[in-house]
């Protein structure tokens, strides 16, 4: 096999390597810049190739090199993107950042490119294979939402718009990502209730009953340091200044930023003959107007809400026997005293857990059960070159013995899964180089914030932390698997948007298995497995608040589609964040919760949160279709392979959906999911 990057050929995949990589003997910004450049000079030559074209239009002359050209400009924006979150020196990230304003003027140009337009139309596609049929339309469909008929003085308006929009989208997502807030702590009593690792790691240590420090505690608003404090700090004000803290991220300055984001969308939105923004980013997508999502949205509260007073009345009622004073129940305390009804009604104390889920332990564990179930294994790679020290890189290989791919490399994933400074505080998983079938194995990376084992701390996690990384190693996989097309524009995660979350939440289910569990969640001091006794009070623990939570969701997405499907000179951020939580919380709002501000998939999802709740959805009718008793075995992981991931986004995604289920979704399994405690 021959593996190409632009017009250079290497023998080997790790030949081409070096060539594939922003991050790659990177030495500083101006290295990073010629490499985006490069990319950028590769597609407007596939774009020169493809318009050099005279007589009959046709898939290899024309379709060809413009999948090329949009695989230059993917490469150029998701590894500039991913070094805008992780590299460690900020004049890099600085020109990752400027970069990526370059890119999209790129992507829009193409968008708006009449005689690319007009070459694509022209193809005869009827007699090519359906994936090939289906990218013509999905193009083309892209190129009239874009713009691209319209008027000469309005396709500049939207150009101009486009890059103002980048400019927006980056600047709040940078101002979040360097946003880190500190709380001091005078009196490390305020600190009692949280555990002793985490005492340690902060200088705190007991004496004759009392918590000690030398020096002032100084917490931060990443998560491994919030997350603690919110679950097990006994302290109401210091749990409510931590969560003010952490909601206040990105204020002031991202409260105009975001409302100048929300006109100038409304205002392209207007330019395309669309009534809003939120009807023009559904369209293309499974969902398919405002007016659909506002209906699904009505059906979830429907599913949640008698569920969800059931539960708030049963922890308000705990609250008052054990006390009073705390009441009425804010924002700032629902976790901490959602954990204390849960030690009491189910005997669960999820800090038991901790010690079962040290970090390394939890990796190592994810990757066998993600090898098993999908038919892979995962080499460590000591040759691939990384962005920071604690960067792990992985060779996927295709461990199925039936697969004529069987010990071969299929493509490569990295690990950056600790805290560092200038780093996103956010989880997310990110491609990095786009496959294409039988030229480029696909890859791609983990960005998250999970606590790191140093020295005697083992970096012990919270059972919420190892869902969140089953979750983020879903989309991982869709990626890989996903990611050998014929068509780059095709590989990997490239379905409809409100699909991308159905593989993610699909693997959440399966932390539940006890004896999945078991194989890898062992006392990090003793070695003793999780006993199933303790897997069964988390499972039914964790199932209590589900309805309370699933409102959450519904708020977050309506805010996102009111601030999208609304006129943009008379929103009020506030009034309408206080007017959501009101609506759709049992807790009391606390003043001065300003969370828009860092609410960076207001940036991303723009009006369509909704998708986490659609996918939902999807994917607990998918999870329903394994054997509980014996996930792994069977052949349902192997048809979910074959039939939802492999695909990636070759196919529309209510094809894959009726592909696997053999018929349309309900909402009988969230139901199901929601009123499990109370079945």
């Amino acid at each position: 096999m021959e593996y190409r990057f632009g017009t250079t050929r290497a023998e080997s995949w790790e030949q081409a390597l070096d060539t594939l990589h922003i991050w790659s003997g990177l030495g500083d910004a101006e290295q990073a810049s010629a490499w985006v450049e490069s990319h950028l000079e590769a597609c407007r030559a596939k774009v020169a190739e493809l318009l050099a074209v005279t007589g009959e239009r046709t898939v290899a002359n024309t379709l060809k090199p413009y999948d090329s050209a949009c695989w230059h400009l993917r490469m150029a924006g998701s590894q500039s993107g991913v070094m805008f979150m992780v590299h460690p020196l900020a004049a890099v990230r600085d020109a990752a950042q400027a970069c990526s304003q370059s890119i999209s003027a790129e992507s829009t140009a193409l968008s708006l490119n009449r005689d690319v337009y007009k070459a694509l139309t022209a193809i005869d596609a009827s007699a090519e294979d359906a994936a090939t049929r289906y990218y013509v339309e999905r193009a083309l469909l892209g190129y009239k939402l874009s713009g691209v008929d319209k008027d000469d003085a309005t396709r500049e308006k939207i150009r101009a718009l486009a890059d103002r929009m980048t400019e927006l989208s980056m600047s709040f997502s940078r101002t979040v990502q360097d946003d880190v807030r500190k709380i001091e702590v005078a009196d490390v009593e305020e600190l009692r209730g949280l555990p002793d690792d985490y005492l340690v790691r902060h200088g705190v240590k007991g004496s004759a009953g009392k918590l000690v420090a030398e020096a002032p505690v100084v917490l931060t608003t990443d998560p491994p340091e919030m997350s603690p404090v919110m679950s097990y700090a006994a302290d109401r004000g210091l749990r409510r200044r931590v969560y003010l803290a952490y909601n206040d991220r990105g204020y002031p300055a991202n409260k105009q930023v975001l409302l100048d984001l929300l006109a100038a969308r409304e205002e392209m939105a207007s330019l395309l003959g669309f009534r809003s923004w939120a009807d023009l980013a559904t369209v293309d997508q499974m969902m398919g107007s405002a007016a659909k999502m506002r209906g699904f949205l009505g059906e979830v509260e429907s599913a949640a809400r008698e569920v969800a007073q059931r539960e708030f009345a049963e922890l308000e009622a705990f609250v008052r026997e054990r006390d009073a004073s705390a009441l009425p129940l804010t924002l700032s305390d629902a976790r901490f005293w959602e954990e204390q009804f849960r030690r009491t009604r189910y005997d669960f104390d999820s800090q038991s857990v901790r010690p079962y889920f040290p970090y390394e332990q939890v990796e190592a564990g994810i990757l066998a059960t993600a090898g098993r179930l999908f038919g892979v294994r995962f080499v460590h790679s000591e040759i691939a070159t990384v962005w920071a020290d604690g960067v792990k890189a992985f060779d996927v290989v295709d461990n199925l013995e039936a697969s004529k791919e069987f010990g071969a490399v299929v493509g490569r994933i990295y690990l950056d899964m600790h805290p560092r400074e200038g780093k996103s505080k956010w989880f997310s998983e990110c491609s990095l180089v786009g496959g294409v079938l039988g030229e480029q194995l696909p890859e791609a990376s983990l960005v998250c914030n999970f606590p790191e084992p140093k020295g005697d701390d083992a970096g012990l996690m919270q059972y919420s932390d190892v869902v969140t990384y089953f979750h983020e190693f879903g989309h991982l996989m869709h990626e890989v698997l996903g990611g050998r097309q014929r068509w780059a524009a095709q590989s990997g995660i490239t379905t409809e948007g409100d699909f991308v979350e159905v593989p993610s939440q699909m693997l959440e289910e399966f932390f539940e298995d006890a004896d999945l569990l078991r194989t890898f969640a062992k006392h990090y001091q003793t070695g003793e497995p999780i006993p199933y006794d303790v897997v069964a009070k988390m499972t039914r623990a964790s199932a209590h608040g589900r309805a309370l939570s699933t409102l959450t969701q519904v708020m977050y997405a309506t805010y996102s589609l009111e601030t999208h499907d609304r006129d943009a000179k008379e929103l009020d951020l506030d009034t309408l964040l206080r007017a959501g939580y009101d609506r759709f919380s049992r807790y009391e709002f606390v003043d001065g919760n300003r969370m828009y501000a860092a609410f960076t998939h207001l940036v991303g999802y723009t009006s369509n949160y909704y998708t986490y709740l659609y996918d939902k959805v999807i994917a607990l009718e998918f999870f329903a279709e394994f054997d509980t008793k014996n996930l792994i075995a069977g052949d349902t992981a192997m048809r979910y392979r074959r039939a939802v991931l492999e695909p990636g986004g070759s196919k529309p995604a209510k094809e894959l959906v009726q592909g696997f289920l053999g018929r349309e979704v309900s909402m009988k399994a969230l139901q199901s999911w929601i009123g499990r405690e109370f079945a």
